[in-house]
């Protein structure tokens, strides 16, 4: 019977999450709101089907460590300290604010004082996957806007993961402080730094090292395996051995191998299940959602709404703007950390546990998450004109409608390279040399996709753009450029789901220009229909090389042969004639 729950859990509240998911993204909202409202239809306040929460709540448990294993995976500090002198004192100030005030509001409608922090602080981080999602739709990932926000946002999510950390040993009794906090803060400090001390010193060395050897043997399935072997005993030791949080144990994990030169492969190819877990943590969390608390607690989610949609804009509005940062960057950082998300509720999880927290809260929170996700890509598309209209108010608007630029401001130091100069090549193999060597002689900038390590090594020693990746995950592509490229060559003579690499390129750059290459003329049909401009066939050049030697040894004019090989590429290489 149990066997069977857990398969009913898995799949109705999966199946929930990918119907409302999908009615979500079509709506242009983003999906975790269609997950969170999926938890409430499987949940036990509504009709219908209910899913075993207590196994829901256990999966979605491996959900929170994968989650905090892919944090620690992107968290780099170059990003943070390229923005510190805003993200630092922003994301701690606003932080604070907001952990004040959603105290406040806790506190007026009966909380306790300690469960008014933790509240509080649950509503002052942002969702970083809400926050990408947006600053990409926007185009605003790579400006100074998502630089900072970016950058704020690792700050909250590290503080966060302390917050996380420190919880346990602080409310352990019950929520209440225990009489020795000086005493139980630094055990658990020392435990803290023997394990993060353990992690990189000896894990720094030996798991970049096993992870080399693993990928030597050119399996992914032993390669996933090891990344989540990896990840998983670092959280059993962070927890058995150290006694502190799972989430600290995956996010060293994550942050070791990130460091290493299998991040972007551990990223998009040994973390299958990383997404479905995620997607039931969300669920898990909707399903605690009583619809009757819109009724029975509408002030406190509309306090909770008033902190998240208006107190944290205004406080980080308030610190960007005495930063003397422009007024429409301002604007948007501010706009763009309105809402909250996966690490909300992972702290209000947590409160839950050590019985801090009172239900009322975890359906605030839930309520606040469904109001704000949806609503910050509205808001943001507000920002510039509404800083147009406060810049003329001012008085101070240059000639483009923003205030001048701060002279800390980061600026590019080159204009951006000309698409029609940049290529990607996946596979570095005799073709994939010759192609990249006629590139560069022309003064295009090649980017060579390889999953050979020591190619990649070697490829970066001679200054050549090298990603170390498999080409049909898109954040492969995404970090070989494909976005900016103007060109696409699959030289590889296998490449594996050609027509996918050639279909997620597309998505990145619908003006990328394709080139791939088939082994057999039955897979030209296949690559021409995903998006491939132009496809050349080993059996096809075969063909045309015969075909030119019989009319060249019958006397035809080089006009015929021309003729005739334009048509055979017609025919045979996906190739319209000229």
């Amino acid at each position: 019977m149990h066997e069977l729950d857990l398969i009913l859990t898995l799949t109705g509240g999966l199946a929930a999450a990918l119907v409302l998911g999908y009615v979500t993204h079509r709506l242009g909202l983003s999906p975790i709101v269609g997950y969170l409202v999926a938890g409430i239809v499987v949940g036990p306040h509504t009709p219908g089907f209910v899913a075993n929460q207590e196994l829901a709540e256990q999966l979605a448990e491996v959900g929170v460590i994968l989650l905090m294993f892919g944090v620690g995976l992107h968290f780099h500090f170059d990003e943070l300290l390229a923005v510190r002198r805003v993200a630092v004192p922003g994301a701690l100030v606003q932080s604070l604010v907001a952990t004040v005030l959603g105290a406040v509001v806790a506190h007026a409608f009966g909380f306790g004082w300690t469960a008014g922090i933790v509240f509080g602080l649950a509503i002052s981080v942002a969702s970083t996957v809400v926050l990408v999602r947006v600053l990409t739709d926007q185009r605003e990932l790579h400006t100074p806007v998502g630089h900072i926000a970016v950058g704020w946002l690792v700050v909250e999510d590290l503080f966060t993961v302390v917050v996380l950390v420190l919880m346990p040993p602080l409310f352990q009794k019950g929520g209440d402080a225990a009489p020795q906090i000086g005493l139980v803060l630094g055990v658990a400090a020392l435990k803290i730094a023997a394990l993060v001390a353990v992690t990189f010193l000896v894990g720094g060395r030996v798991i970049p090292w096993l992870l080399e050897r693993v990928a030597a043997t050119q399996s992914r399935e032993l390669f996933t395996l090891t990344v989540l072997v990896v990840a998983l005993g670092l959280v059993v030791g962070s927890a058995k051995l150290c006694g502190v949080s799972m989430a600290l144990g995956a996010f060293l994990a994550g942050m070791v191998v990130g460091r290493s030169e299998f991040s972007l492969r551990a990223a998009s190819d040994a973390l299958p299940m990383r997404d479905a877990f995620a997607v039931l943590f969300f669920v898990s969390v909707g399903a605690l959602f009583d619809p009757r608390q819109l009724i029975e607690s509408p002030g406190l989610i509309a306090a909770t709404l008033g902190v998240i949609l208006v107190g944290k804009p205004i406080a980080a509005f308030a610190l960007t703007a005495a930063l003397r940062y422009p007024l429409k960057t301002a604007l948007a950082v501010a706009v763009a950390l309105a809402q909250i998300g996966e690490f909300s509720f992972l702290l209000a999880r947590l409160g839950r546990q050590l019985d801090v927290l009172p239900p009322v809260a975890m359906h605030a929170l839930v309520a606040g998450a469904i109001v704000s996700i949806p609503l910050n890509p509205l808001l943001f598309r507000l920002v510039d004109p509404v800083a147009a209209w406060l810049a003329r108010r001012r008085r101070v608007a240059t000639p483009d409608g923003a205030v001048e630029s701060a002279p800390h401001e980061p600026r590019e130091s080159r204009e951006p390279r000309d698409p029609r100069h940049r290529a990607i090549v996946v596979g570095y193999g005799p073709i994939g040399q010759i192609v990249t060597r006629i590139l560069r002689e022309n003064d295009i900038e090649p980017t060579v996709v390889e999953l050979n390590l020591e190619t990649v090594r070697a490829l970066r020693a001679a200054g050549i753009a090298a990603v170390y990746g498999d080409a049909t995950h898109k954040d492969t592509l995404t970090a070989a450029g494909a976005a900016t490229a103007g060109s696409l060559i699959l030289g590889a003579s296998q490449i594996r789901a050609s027509g996918e690499v050639i279909r997620l390129a597309r998505e990145l750059n619908p003006e990328i220009d394709v080139l791939a290459r088939a082994t057999y003329v039955r897979e030209l049909g296949g690559l021409l229909a995903s998006g491939a401009a132009t496809v050349v066939s080993g059996e096809g050049e075969v063909a045309l090389a015969f075909a030119e030697r019989i009319l060249r040894d019958l006397g035809a004019t080089p006009e015929q042969i021309d003729r005739e090989r334009e048509r055979v590429r017609a025919d045979l290489l996906g190739r319209a004639p000229r």
